[in-house]
C-alpha cells in the first residue's frame, strides 16, 4: 500500500492530471520521528479539501544538526504513506518546498501552528511560490509537538561526552538567547590573508599491474575541482558578512582565474599579486571510486617566499585598506605568502588578528606558528602545536602555558579531530566534543571550524557556543567529497536550535 502512494516528479504529474476536479492540499517537512502531532497537523489539512500530498524533504537538505535526519528519506515517505489519510507522498530534493509547490499546484499550501508568526526566509519563498500558482498558504490550529525534541530526549545516538555538554549547554541557552548572539556576528568586514588551492579530485579504478613496471594502474573515471585554502574560508563566512576581501597569490598566467572568480560568492572579492614562474597551486588526490579512499596526492606549487617586489605589493595594499577590516584572518598554508614583513605589519595595525597555521607535506620541517609573537585568537589543531614544541606527551594545558610565554593572545582554540575542541582563555578551558555523524572527506574541516570561531571571538560570544558553532558546521562540512561545500550561518543557526530542543 505505501508502495502505491509514493511517487516521483514525473508519475505525480500524470496522476494529478486525472483529478481536476479536486482540490488540492500540500503539507510539506521532514517528519523524522513520525508523532501525534503530525497525525493532527494531517488530519486538519485533509479536511481543507479533497486530496492530501505530503512532500517529504530528502536527507541532503535536513538541517537538524548531527545524526539527523534519523531516519532515512525512503523510511519517512513509507511511514507518512502508511497513513490511510495521506494520498500522496513525494521526496523533495531541494531546500526548501518552491519546487514541489510549482510541480503540485495545490489549492492549499498548509503549514502547522509554529510557522504562523515565523520571520523565516524560506517559509517567504514558499509563500511566494503558492501566490504565484494561485493558491493559498494556511496554517493548521492544532498544538505543537517536535521531532527533534522527542529524539534529542529519548534517542541514544549521543555518546556521553556530547550528552553532557548538551546538557550543560541547555542551561546557559534558549532559542532566544542563541539568535541574539548569532546575530551578533554579522556585517563584520573582514579580510582574509592566505594561499589560494584548487583542490582536484581524479576519480580511478584499479586495473592492475603494469605490464613492464612493477606499479598499479588506475583508469580515470572523472574529476572534480573546487577552489579551496583561503576561498573555501571566505564563502563559509559570506552569509555572515556583507563585506569579504581576500588577499592571496596567484600563479603568474591567467589560466585559473576565471574558474576561481567563478567559485566565489557575490559578496566576496580578490585581491591578489601574480607571483612570478609560479603556477596557482593545484593540490590533486587520486581517489578509488568505490572506496573514495585517497590513494595518492600531487601538487603543482610554487612555495618559495614571495620576493621583495611582490611582497611590497601585499604590503602596500595592507598599509592602504588594513583599517577599513574589523578582522584580519591569516590562514597561513606555508606556501611563501605570509612573509616576516607582512607578518609584522599585520600583527602592529590589525584591530583583531585570528590566525591558523597549518603543517602539510612539504613544509613540516620548518613551518611553525612561531613565527607570530601577538595575536587575538589563535586556532590550531593539537598535532601541530605538539610538532612545534617536539613534546607529544605533556597535558595540552601544559604546552599552552608554554605557548603563552611565546605568544602574546586572548584565546587559543585546540582542535582534536575525533576529540572535539578546547578553548582556553583567561585561565580557564572550555571542551566541546566532536559532532561529525558521516565523514566522507576531512580536508577543509579545520579550515570550516576556523572561520566560524573566529568570527564568533571577534563578537565576544561564549565560548560554549563558539565551539559548538565550529564543531556542527565541520561537522556538516565533511559529509561531501571535496572543498566546495558552503556552510550557510542560517543553516547553522537552525542545526543548533534543533539540537537544543
Amino acid at each position: 500500500m505505501q508502495k502505491n502512494k509514493i511517487f516521483n516528479k514525473d508519475s505525480i504529474k500524470l496522476s494529478l492530471s486525472k483529478l481536476r476536479n479536486k482540490k488540492i492540499v500540500h503539507c510539506h517537512g521532514v517528519f523524522d520521528l513520525l508523532h501525534y502531532g503530525h497525525i493532527k497537523y494531517f488530519e486538519e489539512a485533509k479536511n481543507m479539501g479533497d486530496i492530501l500530498i505530503v512532500s517529504i524533504t530528502s536527507d541532503t537538505f535536513v538541517n537538524k544538526g548531527p545524526y539527523r535526519p534519523y531516519f532515512k528519506e525512503n523510511i519517512r515517505a513509507k511511514a507518512v504513506a502508511a497513513l490511510s489519510i495521506v494520498d500522496f507522498v513525494i521526496i523533495n530534493y531541494s531546500k526548501t518546498a518552491v519546487n514541489a509547490i510549482k510541480l503540485l499546484k495545490p489549492n492549499l499550501y498548509v503549514k502547522g501552528p509554529d510557522y504562523k508568526n515565523q520571520n523565516d526566509k524560506n517559509l517567504s519563498l514558499e509563500k511566494k511560490a503558492v501566490n504565484s500558482i494561485g493558491g493559498k498558504i494556511v496554517f493548521t490550529s492544532g498544538q505543537t509537538f517536535s521531532s527533534s525534541n522527542i529524539i534529542n530526549k529519548s534517542l541514544e545516538d549521543f555518546n556521553d561526552d556530547q550528552k553532557k555538554f548538551l546538557i550543560n549547554f541547555k542551561r546557559k541557552f534558549n532559542k532566544s538567547s542563541l539568535v541574539s548572539h548569532l546575530n551578533k556576528i554579522k556585517n563584520k568586514k573582514i579580510l582574509l590573508i592566505g594561499e589560494t588551492i584548487i583542490d582536484e579530485y581524479v576519480y580511478c579504478t584499479p586495473v592492475g599491474k603494469s605490464g613492464k613496471e612493477p606499479i598499479m594502474v588506475n583508469k580515470k573515471i572523472n574529476s572534480e575541482r573546487y577552489s579551496g585554502g583561503v576561498i573555501t574560508i571566505a564563502n563559509h563566512l559570506s552569509s555572515i558578512s556583507k563585506n569579504i576581501k581576500i588577499l592571496t597569490y596567484l600563479g603568474d598566467k591567467k589560466t585559473e582565474l576565471k574558474f576561481i572568480k567563478s567559485s566565489l560568492q557575490k559578496n566576496v572579492s580578490i585581491e591578489y599579486i601574480k607571483k612570478e614562474k609560479s603556477p596557482t597551486i593545484v593540490k590533486s588526490r587520486l581517489v578509488d571510486r568505490y572506496s573514495k579512499n585517497k590513494i595518492i596526492g600531487l601538487y603543482d606549487i610554487n612555495d618559495n617566499e614571495l620576493n621583495i617586489k611582490e611582497e611590497n605589493k601585499i604590503i602596500n595594499y595592507l598599509n592602504k585598506n588594513i583599517n577599513k577590516f574589523d578582522m584580519v584572518l591569516a590562514v597561513d598554508y606555508g606556501h611563501g605568502l605570509l612573509t616576516e614583513k607582512i607578518i609584522n605589519l599585520i600583527q602592529k595595525k590589525s584591530k583583531f588578528l585570528a590566525v591558523n597555521t597549518q603543517l602539510n607535506a612539504l613544509n613540516s620541517s620548518f613551518h611553525s606558528i612561531f613565527k607570530y609573537k601577538k595575536i587575538n585568537y589563535l586556532c590550531i589543531h593539537e598535532g601541530e602545536l605538539r610538532h612545534g614544541f617536539r613534546n607529544n606527551k605533556e597535558d595540552i594545558s601544559k604546552l599552552i602555558k608554554k605557548l603563552k610565554s611565546k605568544i602574546k593572545f586572548d584565546k587559543v582554540t585546540i582542535t582534536k579531530g575525533r576529540n572535539g575542541s578546547e578553548t582556553y582563555f583567561k585561565k580557564e578551558m572550555c571542551h566541546c566534543p566532536a559532532f561529525a555523524s558521516n565523514v566522507v572527506d576531512r580536508v577543509g574541516a579545520g579550515d570550516t571550524l576556523l572561520a566560524f570561531t573566529s568570527i564568533c571571538y571577534l563578537a565576544n560570544l561564549p565560548p560554549e557556543l563558539t565551539l559548538l558553532t565550529g564543531n556542527l558546521a565541520a561537522a556538516e562540512f565533511i559529509t561531501k567529497m571535496g572543498t566546495g561545500n558552503k556552510i550557510n550561518i542560517n543553516d547553522l543557526t537552525k542545526s543548533i536550535i534543533y539540537l537544543t530542543k
